[in-house]
């Protein structure tokens, strides 16, 4: 699994962060999106890296810029009572 984070420009309100992640959900198989207009951040839990160039493609034609992108390895983290 991956955790991409993008830095995006131009989300002003809660509603632009639900107009991203519906873009994010309704073209990419992701596991998790949440994004922040305060942080002007988008995180994505995915199986898969996505294509970058189509990802930014869709974001910035709803009117966003996609600063820069950042992916890392991500294992969730369970429950467990032992350390």
């Amino acid at each position: 699994m991956y955790k991409i984070t993008l830095k995006i420009d131009g989300m002003m309100c809660g509603h632009c962060e639900a107009h991203v992640n519906d873009t994010v959900r309704n073209n990419f198989n992701v596991s998790k999106v949440s994004s922040s207009h305060k942080k002007g951040t988008t995180e994505i839990i995915a199986e898969t890296e996505p294509d970058y160039a189509k990802l930014t493609q869709l974001i910035e034609a709803d009117g966003y810029k996609v600063l820069s992108h950042e992916c890392e390895p991500y294992e969730k983290k369970g429950f467990s009572f032992f350390k």
